[in-house]
């Protein structure tokens, strides 16, 4: 795996890779299973992939900040948003339940095994990758402060731009 560390704040860790999505089944919130590998299919516009959990107030913040702007981000760029839940078999109920309160419009997984996480190599939620339109991982963050979902936006607007990511 490659990593080439951009930038550090105090709130994240930028960090861009040069890595596939790996191929890993996880859920649907109705249990059907699907491939990761399926799911990033975008037409070749830019996939945010943002993992989170129902005890994680961070990601749920983060998550409502993308929801809030998913409309006109998916206008302007054509990206597609995935949340994937990292709570195990036990708590999946609970997921189900916060994303009908939530009302988010993009579509959620279950990584009930904690698979897809172990590949990614992810160490604590929330953590958002940014995936070019053939599945290439550009870039990652991990944690939560107000105003980084503009950061990711201005992401996804370089790669859509053709432009490098710093």
């Amino acid at each position: 795996m490659k990593w080439f560390l951009i930038g550090m704040m105090a709130s994240m860790t930028f960090i861009v890779r040069n890595d596939k999505m790996p191929s890993v089944t996880v859920k649907k919130m109705n249990g059907e299973k699907v491939n990761t590998l399926d799911i990033i299919q975008n037409n070749g516009k830019p996939v945010v992939i943002s993992f989170w959990a129902t005890w994680c107030k961070p990601c749920k913040k983060e998550l409502d900040a993308m929801s809030e702007n998913y409309d006109e981000w998916k206008k302007e760029t054509g990206v597609k948003i995935i949340a994937v839940s990292i709570d195990d078999s036990r708590s999946s109920a609970k997921v189900v339940t916060d994303v009908k309160a939530k009302n988010w419009p993009f579509e959620v997984y279950l990584d009930e095994n904690q698979d897809l996480k172990r590949a990614l190599n992810i160490i604590n939620v929330p953590h958002t990758f940014l995936l070019d339109g053939n599945g290439n991982i550009v870039w990652s963050h991990n944690s939560y402060v107000e105003g980084d979902e503009d950061v990711l936006y201005e992401n996804i607007k370089k790669l859509v731009k053709g432009e490098k990511i710093h």
